[in-house]
């Protein structure tokens, strides 16, 4: 564990001293990539945790759903389950259901009304889950290009200090190179964090448009058997 800490630290001063040492175009690539990498675990970080509270809420609103005797029952504790997507499905197509039965038969003439309302609901509850997602697609395109961009600078560099310093040297081309191997390395750890988060948020997207379907489906077939829910919600 010492070890594994002075290493950790060795490596942070040589670093800190790589980019120190860096020309003005090094460092502006830096920053820049720095900026992309806080921004994406800033949402890296608020994703997992407001994906994880939707999962789990999902999950004890099915269950309060499936053992509640009547819709009107469910509505009544809806909000305890806020997170969860589903919710907001429920009440989409709880709205348009109590719309219906407001009716003097007490029964739902248009099922399908109910289920469009539910698939409206269910979407733009999606389009919410994806808010910002966009940015992580943008850092794992980009900032390797950003990095690369670093790396041909201190590249060029090398060449310039080469060619000042009339011969071959280490001395002479090692600050260019220091550049471009520090520049790529930024790029790469901005990006390479932002793709897997993306990929495995969307996947988690996929998961919820899933449930949420099968949720609606759920929805039609509770309203549609109206004995199975107790008295008429119209009541």
């Amino acid at each position: 564990m010492v070890f594994s800490n002075l290493f950790c630290f060795f490596l942070a001063g040589e670093i800190a001293t790589l980019i120190r040492q860096s020309g003005p175009v090094a460092k502006v690539v830096l920053v820049i990539l720095l900026v992309f990498s806080l921004f994406s675990w800033a949402i890296i970080v608020a994703k997992w945790g407001r994906y994880g509270r939707a999962r789990t809420q999902s999950g004890r609103f099915l269950r309060a759903f499936r053992k509640a005797m009547r819709l009107q029952d469910v509505a009544a504790v809806s909000e305890q389950f806020k997170p969860s997507p589903l919710v907001a499905v429920f009440e989409g197509a709880y709205a348009e259901y109590r719309r219906q039965v407001g009716n003097p038969t007490g029964i739902v003439k248009n099922p399908m009304a109910v289920q469009r309302a539910a698939q409206i609901a269910s979407s733009e509850e999606l389009t919410r889950l994806e808010r910002r997602l966009p940015w992580l697609a943008t850092t794992g395109a980009v900032t390797p290009f950003i990095g690369l961009f670093g790396t041909v600078w201190g590249i060029i560099d090398a060449f310039h200090g080469l060619g000042t310093a009339g011969q071959a040297s280490l001395r002479a081309v090692a600050p260019g190179i220091s550049e471009a191997l520090i520049t790529t390395a930024a790029g790469l750890f901005a990006a390479i964090p932002a793709v897997i988060a993306y990929n495995h948020f969307g996947s988690t997207i996929r998961e919820f448009g899933a449930r949420m379907d099968d949720f609606s489906m759920e929805f039609l077939n509770a309203v549609e058997r109206p004995a199975d829910r107790g008295p008429s919600e119209s009541r």
